[in-house]
């Protein structure tokens, strides 16, 4: 199964340190009021960013698309936080620097900090905690996940719309959605859930892009209830890039039932092959395609695509 889960206990974790608002604080430091507004009302956005050893130094992948999103998050919510653009970016490369870790996990997290019984949100400018957590200590698939391939259902929960909510900011309050459909698919003895809208179209996991291949075309649903993918918009650029021919729109549930490959995208996750959905088991996991663009995602992670140099932040 795929669930998250951390190896040990949160003692390993006490090793990080954490810049929370422009300063720096050890793990167990970086606390918040349980009557916080964040806590209590889910006025809390965030990113996750991946990084990556190459050569003698790390790199962080599409680190200012990654803030230019948590700024569009707070932008829907008329939220401000309390650090530029300018700012966070300098502090997420000192966060990198000062935990010394290769390659792992980037989490921007803004919120509430202010004690509030009301719904809503205080006046004050969020709060910004950045932390860092190394890949050998924070595991959200197993690691023979790619070449083994994971297990999908078509959940029976629908996919939040954005005349509810805006589906495109990344706000903790809206992963509830999420959540639910991943709880399914674990109690159906399922790996991964995808949830279709009112209309009963494809739109995605609990936190991942849904893709299928289906007579050489990759298909993904369009963006119109569904987070705007750092990933997913990676792999359709490369994709274009490379010829392949791409389609959004309307995803079927039967579409994707019948697909020649499908695989799951996200930061963390990157590209995982599906091996089953439903009852349908997919032979020859991955496929062929899945494979090419994993192939052109690592080449340019290693800096070995100078189109896509400027995809990668370094860390000197």
């Amino acid at each position: 199964m795929s669930d998250r889960h951390v190896k040990g206990d949160n003692a390993m974790f006490e090793k990080y340190v954490i810049c929370l608002n422009g300063d720096f604080v050890l793990w167990d430091q970086a606390t918040v009021h349980v009557m916080s507004h964040g806590v209590g009302r889910g006025s809390v956005i965030f990113e996750v960013v991946r990084y990556v050893h190459n050569g003698d130094r790390s790199v962080i992948f599409r680190l200012d698309e990654h803030i230019q999103r948590l700024f569009r998050s707070a932008g829907l919510l008329n939220l401000k936080l309390s650090q530029t653009p300018e700012d966070l970016y300098s502090a997420v490369i000192e966060t990198v620097k000062r935990n010394n870790t290769r390659e792992g996990f980037i989490k921007i997290v803004a919120f509430s900090s202010s004690i509030s019984f009301d719904i809503l949100p205080p006046p004050e400018k969020l709060d910004v905690a950045i932390m860092v957590v190394d890949e050998a200590d924070y595991l959200t698939t197993p690691r023979d996940g790619y070449e083994n391939g994971s297990t999908l259902c078509i959940s029976t929960w629908k996919k939040i719309e954005a005349a509810m909510v805006p589906v495109e900011a990344k706000v903790s309050a809206n992963y509830l959605n999420g959540m639910m459909a991943r709880m399914e698919a674990k109690d159906r003895g399922f790996d991964y859930a995808v949830m279709l809208d009112s209309q009963g179209y494809v739109a995605e996991g609990g936190t991942e892009s849904v893709f299928l291949v289906k007579d050489g075309t990759l298909v993904t649903p369009s963006l119109d209830a569904i987070l705007p993918g750092i990933t997913r918009k990676s792999i359709l650029e490369l994709g274009r890039t490379h010829g392949v021919p791409v389609l959004e729109g309307k995803v079927t549930s039967s579409m994707l039932l019948a697909a020649d490959e499908l695989f799951l995208s996200g930061t963390l996750k990157k590209i995982l092959p599906i091996r089953q959905i439903e009852n349908r088991t997919i032979d020859g996991v991955p496929g062929p395609f899945t494979r090419r663009l994993a192939a052109w995602m690592n080449d340019v992670v290693a800096g070995r695509d100078e189109y896509f140099k400027d995809w990668l932040v370094q860390v000197r």
